[in-house]
């Protein structure tokens, strides 16, 4: 069985990779606060001590890295500690997980992509980020790939779920307090609820252990694209709310410091090739998550 230790865990992503761990496995899900991948000797002492504690329980350790500088406007301004957060600690973790034979999954993003595709980004589509979030992911990506080579790096987009902020929680909270809303029209992707995620990441874990995939990188989405308008209607129809209340708009009607993608739909035919469960539709999923009141 598998035991991780998730670095970010108790973010969004982090809480559903805690509950989505089979019950008889171990995990340990510290915050950022608890383990700062800056810290060089933090991150080897983590690492040493929780492979040596899932090997002593007979079980296989991979770490899954949850933790990023997620704050993509101010970025833009913060680009230094962005870069730190999300390169320079990646490289220290797969330094130390390299030192103690641990597989590494690394969690990335859509945003080191320029957003200007015309089809699904395959995994090695080539590389053009346009903001300062952007490229910090792309150098943590690269950090982690050139450190140790039993490194997956698996990029996602438009996740929401149970845990802190998130474009549903948002727009259901705009619901109760507007008659109408704008919500810009002209950027796709595909939501992806965070527990869909969290279980395909368990799912690769088990997989990476039993040595049947070489690593690489991944893309792990939610079945299907919308826009960010589609994607507001669907969550006031979960709601029981007219979805005709949101107004389609354009991104220049809301300039934001960091330039968002306007294509952001990532293929996941690597992922099933490699025998891994496609997440399920998008729809599906966020029915699901209204049903298991996981949102908003």
């Amino acid at each position: 069985m598998v035991a991780l230790l998730v670095p970010g865990g108790r973010g969004q992503l982090g809480h559903d990779l805690v509950a989505s761990t089979p019950t008889d496995g171990l995990v340990h899900a510290p915050s950022s606060s608890e383990l700062d991948l800056t810290d060089a000797d933090a991150v080897v002492d983590a690492v040493a001590a929780f492979a040596s504690s899932a090997r002593d329980s007979e079980l296989k350790p991979v770490v899954v890295n949850a933790a990023a500088y997620t704050a993509v406007d101010a970025a833009e301004t913060d680009e230094d500690r962005a870069f730190a957060v999300n390169a320079v600690g990646p490289g220290l973790l797969a330094s130390a997980c390299r030192e103690h034979n641990v597989p590494l999954i690394h969690v990335s993003t859509d945003y080191v992509f320029p957003g200007d595709g015309q089809r699904p980004y395959e995994p090695d589509d080539p590389t053009g980020p346009r903001s300062a979030y952007g490229r910090t992911k792309l150098a943590g990506e690269q950090r982690v790939l050139q450190t140790w080579e039993r490194s997956w790096v698996v990029r996602t987009a438009w996740v929401y779920g149970a845990g802190g902020p998130n474009f549903v929680k948002t727009i259901a909270r705009l619901e109760g307090e507007r008659d109408t809303l704008s919500v810009v029209d002209d950027q796709r992707g595909s939501p992806t609820w965070s527990l869909d995620l969290a279980s395909g990441l368990v799912e690769l874990a088990e997989l990476v252990v039993r040595g049947g995939e070489p690593a690489r990188v991944l893309h792990a989405t939610g079945g299907g694209e919308t826009t960010w308008c589609g994607f507001a209607r669907a969550i006031f129809a979960e709601l029981g709310a007219d979805p005709e209340r949101v107004k389609p708009c354009g991104t220049e009607d809301f300039p934001r410091p960091a330039p968002r993608p306007a294509y952001s739909v990532l293929s996941g035919q690597a992922w099933a090739a490699a025998g891994l469960t496609p997440l399920r539709p998008w729809q599906e999923a966020l029915r699901a998550a209204f049903a298991a009141k996981a949102v908003p």
